[in-house]
């Protein structure tokens, strides 16, 4: 099963992809976490590009985000499939993943698209919290039951740094609604595209994810 997830912050992909990950047991690719990884990597080339942009404040070119990306999906553990989450952000990043998995022979099966409103993005964002260690999402309204320790690993369950300012998280969702939903069309014309009502509760999201795949 070869799928991206997109959706607003708060729309609740990352709960989603951590039981996707499970049922289908293909691996997590975040971009996040692959720019993290290069750019710790004293010897990526890659990675030292990275961290050139981040650290002068600037945003990382399509080009070299594709180049990223490409380079984790031919790494052997995603050859029976794998859920991207934060890539494409853009047309150009989704013809080139289209691109490359044409030439594999194994294009995508599925976009899952989950929406919500603005508002609810906003109340889960701001009231998000996550288990540093397996990534389970919880909430301020849906604590863990002991002591903001994870119910699935002991893990800490933290606030994430970029989750806490309402500026911040207006900003990322307007960059949302400028760059990335337009690809709901694009998706939507190759005949992959699942939209999914991300209002509902996670286990009903997540069944309606499963039955739409």
């Amino acid at each position: 099963m070869e799928l991206v997830i997109l959706g607003p912050q708060g729309a609740g992909k990352g709960t989603q992809s951590v039981r996707l990950i499970e049922k289908y047991a293909i691996p997590d690719i975040a971009t996040g976490d692959i720019f993290r990884a290069a750019m710790k990597d004293s010897e990526n080339d890659l990675g030292a590009k990275v961290r050139e942009y981040v650290d002068s404040g600037r945003l990382v070119p399509d080009e070299l985000v594709i180049e990223i990306v490409l380079a984790r999906l031919r790494q052997d553990d995603t050859q029976d499939g794998f859920l991207l989450d934060g890539y494409p952000r853009s047309r150009g990043q989704a013809e080139a993943l289209d691109k490359f998995l044409s030439e594999r022979g194994t294009p995508l099966d599925g976009a899952i698209v989950i929406e919500v409103p603005e508002e609810v993005s906003m109340r889960r964002i701001l009231g998000r919290r996550v288990c540093a260690q397996c990534g389970w999402t919880y909430s301020v309204a849906i604590p863990p039951k002991s002591n903001w320790t994870c119910d699935r690993c002991g893990g800490e369950v933290v606030g994430r740094f970029d989750d806490l300012e309402e500026a911040t998280v207006r900003e990322r969702l307007k960059n949302y609604t400028e760059q990335t939903l337009p690809l709901k069309k694009y998706y939507e014309e190759r005949q992959v595209l699942v939209q999914i009502d991300g209002t509902k509760t996670p286990d009903e999201v997540f069944s309606e994810i499963v039955t739409a795949l």
